[in-house]
């Protein structure tokens, strides 16, 4: 049975790994209530959005690593005062600039605070059956702070101001950095255990590139010289991460996870989903507040149905994987999001929300079928002692298609002329990459 040490140590990591998650989604609704309060349009909106998922999706093996050389509470309560402080920044931005500066730093708080608080949890419970017990709980209440993140951005606004979704994370920051001081265990050190900061560098430059590029296509073309020169940086950086990782002794992405096929299945298809997923939650919540006149409020409550199926779903997911094995729980749960994908497709100006319930309601269900037995395909492709670095991947290559999707839709939707256009593109593109995540999931079959 835990003790308090146990339980409070549980509540500190719970709150920051729920801060973390609760921050990827509470934005979308202050969207246009941030443009309007500084003036930022669609492609400045992306790049509030954006800059904590690159942060996130950059920093998060290297987090990992730090926090094994130099201990990982040390490295945790860093990591939450610095997402903290970062909060009150975006709070007190008093133009777009200092807020997506801000933004990205927040980033790189959550990166730090995502793989650490395991780290701590995996110290803090020996036993086996009492740690599975306690992650349980650590990814259900990240769970449920992502689904709540929409309709608690809505209600914050509505009490305040678009500056409430952030100065909500200070109590919260405040609460965990004092449990996690008073009550967590540190891990041992591991000296030997070194930093690949040439790859982490090589990979923020490319992953910011590449949003910068998708980003000024939206806004100025597509074969626009910046957008081209952009494309061009991207795969010349991307091939020189790939080449540091390839020959360093201890990279912060190794390569040879790759040559097993459920562990680079898992990762493309997380990588697509989140593409799609997080890409239509953008596009919808500037759908929801431009074309119908949502209020942030309207538009909280209009994702709840989508969001409040996940934790079901993530509940029923391990276990239809049991019975029917993780790639054919995947594919369903890809094939589901996929329909309510392209069942978006017909959607105009004035369609009634009632007639969108159904799309949304599969969206989400479909997310939370697939994500569970994902990362259990991942991580059962690997050995225990680096269920760590795979899990890292994992989360960076979701996060990076968290980038991609906001990067890519908004860009389509960047000209008011031709929103609506840009919206049923973004939904087909969406229910195309389901499919192809359907596809590629059902490839590894006989993985159970």
């Amino acid at each position: 049975m835990a003790n308090k040490t146990q339980i409070l140590t549980l509540a500190a990591m719970s709150m920051g790994y729920g801060v973390v998650q609760l921050d990827v989604t509470i934005v979308n609704t202050a969207l246009t209530t941030i443009g309007s309060g500084i003036g930022a349009d669609v492609a400045a909106l992306q790049w509030v959005v954006s800059a904590y998922t690159i942060g996130l999706a950059a920093f998060i093996l290297t987090a990992g690593a730090l926090g094994d050389r130099i201990g990982a509470k040390r490295v945790f309560i860093a990591g939450f005062a610095l997402f903290t402080a970062a909060s009150l920044a975006c709070a007190m931005s008093p133009n777009l600039g200092m807020l997506i500066a801000a933004r990205g730093v927040q980033g790189v708080g959550a990166a730090i605070l995502v793989p650490n608080s395991l780290a701590l949890l995996n110290h803090a419970y020996a036993e086996p059956d009492e740690r599975g017990r306690a992650v349980g709980f650590w990814a259900a209440g990240a769970s449920l702070a992502l689904t709540a993140g929409p309709l608690a951005g809505g209600l914050l606004i509505h009490w305040s101001s678009w500056r409430g979704i952030f100065l909500v994370n200070l109590p919260i920051g405040l609460g965990g950095l004092y449990l996690t001081w008073r009550y967590t265990k540190e891990t041992p050190r591991k000296r030997d255990r070194q930093l690949d900061l040439p790859g982490q560098a090589a990979a923020m430059f490319t992953l910011g590139l590449l949003a910068a590029s998708i980003i000024e296509g939206g806004k100025v073309g597509w074969r626009s010289s910046i957008v081209e020169t952009g494309a061009v940086l991207v795969a010349l950086s991307g091939a020189a991460f790939i080449l540091r990782e390839r020959r360093c002794e201890q990279p912060m992405l190794p390569l040879e996870l790759f040559s097993k096929r459920p562990f680079w299945l898992s990762t493309v298809v997380g990588l697509l989903v989140n593409i799609a997923f997080y890409g239509l939650i953008f596009v919808l919540s500037l759908y929801f507040q431009k074309q119908h006149g949502f209020s942030p409020l309207q538009t909280g409550l209009a994702f709840v149905p989508m969001m409040a199926v996940v934790l079901p779903f993530n509940i029923l997911g391990p276990r239809m994987s049991e019975r029917f094995g993780a790639p054919a729980v995947i594919a369903l749960g890809a094939a589901i999001a996929a329909a309510g994908a392209a069942a978006l497709f017909v959607v105009g100006k004035q369609t009634p929300y009632a007639s969108l319930f159904a799309q949304l309601l599969a969206l989400g269900g479909g997310l939370g079928l697939l994500v569970p037995p994902l990362t259990s395909m991942l991580l059962g492709s690997v050995d225990k002692a680096r269920s760590g670095i795979a899990s890292g991947v994992l989360n960076s290559s979701r996060q990076t298609g968290s980038v991609i999707g906001v990067a890519l839709f908004g860009a389509l939707i960047a000209k008011d002329a031709t929103f609506m256009v840009g919206l049923r593109i973004a939904v087909g593109l969406a229910a195309a990459m389901l499919v192809m995540s359907a596809v590629i999931a059902m490839a590894g079959r006989g993985n159970r």
